[in-house]
């Protein structure tokens, strides 16, 4: 693998822009069922119900009395 940052073409023209990141492939399962991905949405749920409660209390009306337009 080539350690330089930078390439130099045939006619000696400098280009730093030529050198490729490493690729890789992810190969972790993160869809369905996981871990990962119920602790995701049990932290998404949590802030939902926090900004449910914030707008309720500092409207000073429910939430379903805003959606009526009450």
């Amino acid at each position: 693998m080539n350690s330089r940052s930078y390439t130099v073409d045939e006619q000696g023209i400098l280009n730093n822009f030529a050198t490729e990141p490493q690729m890789y492939v992810d190969e972790s399962v993160r869809t369905g069922f996981t871990v990962y991905s119920e602790k995701m949405n049990g932290r998404l749920a949590m802030i939902g119900f926090v900004a449910l409660v914030l707008t309720e209390v500092l409207s000073g009306h429910s939430f379903i009395g805003l959606l009526t337009g009450l």
